[in-house]
């Protein structure tokens, strides 16, 4: 039996201006930075780009912690960053938590940057 909760997901039509394109307001900057802050940890990105090589851009919780060699509690945590920062979702599936990328997100991070 699958739980869908609903999660927050940072609504990215509001963000972001782009670094370059002019002064941002402080609102925008926080956010931005909050979301770069969370790849700002190797762990995290190596987890992220785990989760997005997967054929339909989501895994389970039970399918990252060995790879990165760290305990479930410790991944759980990093996934928590992710998730909050709006990078991916999290879904509970039984007992196992699968984490999905947000594509919008990521796709928001990239335009930020560009001059």
């Amino acid at each position: 039996m699958s739980t869908r909760t609903s999660l927050p997901v940072i609504d990215t039509t509001e963000c972001c201006s782009t670094v370059t394109g002019g002064e941002l307001a402080a609102d925008e900057a926080e956010r931005l930075a909050r979301m770069f802050k969370a790849l700002g940890d190797p762990t995290r990105v190596r987890l992220l780009s785990m989760i997005a090589a997967q054929p339909e851009r989501e895994a389970c919780i039970c399918d990252l912690t060995e790879p990165v060699g760290l305990s479930q509690p410790t991944v759980s945590h990093h996934m928590k960053q992710l998730v909050d920062a709006g990078l991916v979702v999290r879904e509970q599936r039984g007992r196992w938590a699968f984490y999905r990328v947000v594509e919008d997100t990521l796709a928001a991070l990239s335009d930020a940057l560009r001059p």
